[in-house]
């Protein structure tokens, strides 16, 4: 059966997250950010697998990947290529970029604010532009996402402007207790297990293309609306990063496989917010508009910023289905957070009846 590339990334993204338990979101965001050409930013302390999850599904979606972990001392042309010594001869100053950053499709940058000014400068280019420009050389740049990745915000105004042009933001965390044993079943799964099957990065071009023809007139009217809720609450936002949140809607929109976007798109708005108390006060803020919050490509992604029941229940369906179908795979993780989610008044039929199969298959192990 000839499937969608939606429906292709979904199952790609669901692989590559396998055994990194809590860390479905970070992976779903990296595909939405991919297909709306935009970058993505995630903040986390160390030990906290976001490395794991970026290399993963920067893999899975195919391409040309570049990746790189930034100090201090890191030299441009690390990044960038070294000058052609040929042309150099020849009194012409040019990079050969072979393998490096201008010509990558996926590039992941742990540490990104560790870069010096030259890098950050250079930067700017590749991901507002597309260009990459240094001496003589002047060249588009192919790059569809780039993942930047680091501890913790900058505090310096000149690196928070860079971080400014990463339109997505995301904020991860240790696994909680309850599912601690999720996180040591999965851990062991993931030392053990490959990315499985890799994307053609032509899916993410065909997404692109229908995210720039995309219907957002609907949706206008309601993202206003939220905008101006966020503004009497003192949670401002740029200009630009407002406009650039309609990609967001767009690619949202898309990758649940519509052309015309809907108050159930507005979710990535959530994202756009640059730090982490923000995004915390904006919850409660948009309760109304994220409460019809849906996407059946990127359910993690929507539970984690509606913080609604409803999406809660649509990602614990889908995973209580995936256990059920898979006789390898241990229920009792799913089980708990099932559990730790829903008393058995709030229990949504469908996932009582999953649960209650899990359980069943449990007790015959």
């Amino acid at each position: 059966m000839h499937q969608s590339p939606a429906a292709r990334l979904r199952e790609l993204t669901q692989t590559a997250s396998a055994g990194l338990v809590g860390r479905e979101p970070l992976a779903e965001l990296i595909v939405l950010a991919a297909v709306a050409q935009e970058h993505l930013l995630v903040i986390g302390p160390p030990g906290t697998a976001k490395s794991i999850v970026v290399r993963r599904v920067a893999q899975a979606l195919g391409g040309r990947y570049f990746e790189y972990l930034l100090g201090r001392f890191t030299e441009p042309s690390e990044l960038f290529g070294a000058v052609d010594l040929r042309k150099l001869r020849e009194g012409t100053v040019e990079t050969d970029t072979s393998g490096m950053l201008p010509e990558a499709e996926v590039a992941f940058l742990d540490e990104v604010f560790l870069g010096s000014t030259a890098i950050l400068n250079t930067l700017l280019g590749i991901l507002n532009e597309r260009r990459f420009r240094r001496g003589h050389t002047q060249q588009s740049c192919p790059l569809r996402v780039c993942v930047g990745a680091s501890n913790a915000l900058p505090e310096d105004e000149s690196l928070a402007a860079f971080a400014d042009r990463f339109l997505l933001h995301v904020f991860i965390d240790a696994v909680p207790d309850h599912q601690l044993e999720a996180l040591l079943a999965g851990g062991w799964q993931a030392e053990r297990s490959s990315t499985g099957h890799v994307a053609d990065i032509g899916d993410i071009d065909q997404l692109s293309r229908r995210v720039l023809a995309a219907d957002l007139d609907g949706v206008r009217g309601l993202l206003a609306a939220a905008v101006r809720r966020l503004r009497a609450a003192g949670l401002a936002l740029s200009d630009r990063r407002i406009v650039k949140a309609q990609r967001l809607i767009a690619a949202a929109a898309v990758l649940a496989g519509r052309d015309t976007a809907e108050a159930a798109d507005l979710w990535p708005l959530f994202y756009v917010l640059p730090t982490r108390e923000a995004q915390s006060a904006a919850q409660d803020v948009l309760r109304e508009h994220l409460g019809a919050a849906a996407n059946p490509t990127l359910r993690a992604a929507v539970e984690a910023a509606s913080l609604q029941p409803p999406a809660r229940a649509a990602r614990l369906i889908d995973a209580a289905r995936q256990c059920l179908a898979d006789d390898t795979a241990h229920g009792e993780a799913v089980l708990r957070e099932i559990d730790a989610n829903f008393s058995a008044a709030s229990l949504p039929p469908e996932l009582a009846a999953l649960r209650q199969e899990l359980a069943r298959r449990s007790a015959d192990a």
